[in-house]
């Protein structure tokens, strides 16, 4: 932190645009104490502010500009890969999902301010198809809305942060090794309580193999696909037969399903957290036979399995219906 401090005195301008660009990109930089820092040195004549902005802005639109086109080509693909590689991994789709359905372009500007969700609204919007000149004007405006903030809060306390700095030039290696093992033990606190959460949600999976032999058999297995509408948008391949419930349902629908025959559950998110999530509720209601499909949707339809949904409407079953 101190020599990225030192560089952001001596080469403010270029130091924000490739911060930020990295940051939108996905790098785990500190980009807002860099602005706040920017704006302290703007504030003292070393900066220009107008030009920091304009670049801190840029620099958002051509990181999430990238992430957008990603999202157009791949679809689903590239936010599977972006939430495997995140520290919220099993929450990440699932919630960008719903932030994006719900909010549309708007969810662009407050997405900035949301970890879990930040890097995977850019590609989520060019998977479901937003026009490039929206997704242009929603960055331009989100870009201003993330870094003018941090900028003015640097103007305001520029004094305190020129002595930071004084301060920080003086530790040298000790502020360095401190800003490291801070970010050390953040991480391993994020790592624990994700474990945590992967055991609270651990529940004996079904294999491909052996729904493919409840399927053949006498008493098939009622089949429930429990993404969101957005990532059945995004994705509408379904094993055939399966009615779409979203995770948000599964407790409203519970009266309506069958006791007396298998229910399975599955997803395409990470650790088929959303499809355990979905049999838990429903083991707490009393289901003692419903089981998550182990690898969800993707492993399906690696090993061969049918599907259907790419020529159909998207509509989730309505509440009250009956399944099976």
């Amino acid at each position: 932190m101190p020599d990225l401090l030192a560089s952001l005195a001596a080469h403010g301008n270029l130091v924000v645009f490739l911060v930020t660009l990295a940051v939108r990109i996905g790098a785990p930089l500190p980009a807002a104490p860099v602005l706040v820092v920017a704006g302290g040195l703007a504030a003292g004549g070393q900066l220009s502010f107008a030009g920091v902005l304009a670049l801190a802005v840029l620099a958002n639109l051509l990181g999430d500009g990238l992430w957008f086109w990603a999202g157009r080509h791949f679809g689903y693909r590239i936010l599977r890969l972006l939430c495997r590689i995140s520290l919220s991994p099993d929450g990440c789709v699932r919630q960008s999902e719903s932030f994006i359905g719900r909010w549309g372009g708007g969810s662009l500007i407050a997405a900035k301010f949301l970890p879990g969700v930040s890097v995977v609204a850019a590609p989520m919007a060019g998977a479901l198809g937003m026009r490039l000149p929206v997704f242009v004007g929603y960055e331009l405006a989100a870009g201003l809305v993330w870094a003018a903030p941090f900028l003015a809060l640097g103007l305001a306390f520029s004094d305190q942060i020129q002595e930071v700095i004084a301060l920080l030039s003086r530790l040298g290696l000790a502020a360095a090794l401190v800003g490291v093992l801070a970010v050390a033990l953040y991480l391993a606190w994020r790592w624990q309580r994700r474990r945590s959460f992967l055991r609270s949600v651990e529940r004996a999976r079904i294999s491909v193999d052996e729904l493919r032999a409840l399927l053949d058999g006498d008493a098939a297995p009622v089949l429930i696909d429990v993404r969101s509408k957005t990532g059945i948008e995004i994705d509408p391949r379904r094993i055939p037969g399966a009615q779409p419930v979203a995770l948000g349902d599964i407790a409203s629908h519970a009266a309506q399903l069958p006791r007396d025959r298998e229910i399975v559950l599955y997803c395409n998110c990470p650790n088929e957290v959303s499809a355990a999530q979905a049999a838990r509720l429903l083991a707490a209601r009393g289901f003692t036979r419903v089981r998550p499909l182990l690898g969800g949707l993707d492993a399906w339809v690696l090993a061969g399995g049918d599907v259907e949904g790419h020529d159909l409407e998207v509509e989730l079953v309505p509440a009250g219906a009956q399944l099976g």
